[in-house]
């Protein structure tokens, strides 16, 4: 296995109106979420949030404690949310060990222990997207899934928007630190999610889409870029929002931290 990891750095919003589309990519996009047999991560510097994938194909992957963390296992002063967008797979976290099928979620509390990530089967491998915030205390680890889910029906065809919010690992699904994870499905002819583009002053944003083409566009600004994405699996943080997409349905997962 293999364990990748890149540090990105806050903008102020002013110097973000100067940005061009390379620069909003290398900052804000995420191209690299899941690769087989590797766990790949970016530390941001909102939040302290950790971004990242694990996809195993016939190994065991173990989340590691990065240098950033600088603690002895990941989640030693950290909570995560995994959410598998593969096919079924098994989490371990210490002794306790959680099969999960497809868009099932996972909430692990902080706590010191080994995680691992693995593959029921290896030509249709798991494929985990998780998202870290640090935690001051410890809550119980819990599997998640859509029937234990607060479901918030937003939109209308008519608007194009007309979605189903899955609330998952929430406050009013189980209790956590700072973490906070959904997943939102489109209706059939609904083709986007939030708009205007927007950002919030009480928490970071980070957005994943999978089974969609997209293309996304930044904060409103003179002369706005498009960054116009071609393959799924990508992962997008804070100021880059969805716009439209040419599926009939978009599967989106949220986290941040409150």
């Amino acid at each position: 296995m293999k364990t990748n990891y890149e540090i990105r750095y806050a903008a102020h919003p002013e110097d973000a109106k100067s940005y061009d589309t390379k620069r909003i990519r290398r900052d804000f996009l995420i191209e690299k979420v899941f690769s087989p047999n590797e766990v790949n991560m970016v530390y941001s510097m909102y939040d302290r949030m950790v971004v990242g994938g694990a996809m195993p194909v016939g190994e065991v992957l173990q989340l590691e404690a990065i240098d950033p963390l600088k603690a002895p296992y990941f989640l030693t002063r950290r909570e995560i949310g995994i959410f598998n967008v593969g096919g079924p797979g098994v989490v371990k976290a210490g002794d306790a060990v959680f099969e999960m099928d497809y868009k099932e979620a996972l909430y692990l509390g902080s706590g010191d222990r080994e995680v691992t990530f693995e593959s029921k089967d290896a030509a249709h491998p798991a494929k985990f997207y998780f998202n870290s915030v640090t935690a001051h205390r410890n809550y119980p680890d819990r599997k998640v899934t859509k029937k234990d889910a607060v479901v918030a029906e937003m939109g209308s065809l008519e608007g194009s928007n007309h979605r189903n919010i899955n609330k998952m690992l929430v406050n009013q699904v189980l209790p956590t630190c700072q973490l906070q994870m959904g997943m939102t499905e489109l209706a059939p002819g609904s083709v986007w999610n939030t708009m205007p583009a927007h950002v919030h002053s009480r928490r970071m944003e980070a957005y994943f889409y999978f089974e969609c083409y997209l293309s996304l566009y930044g904060r409103s600004r003179r002369n706005p870029p498009c960054v116009d994405e071609r393959r799924p699996g990508r992962s997008l943080s804070r100021m880059v929002y969805p716009f439209c997409c040419r599926y009939a349905q978009l599967y989106l997962y949220m986290g941040y931290g409150r």
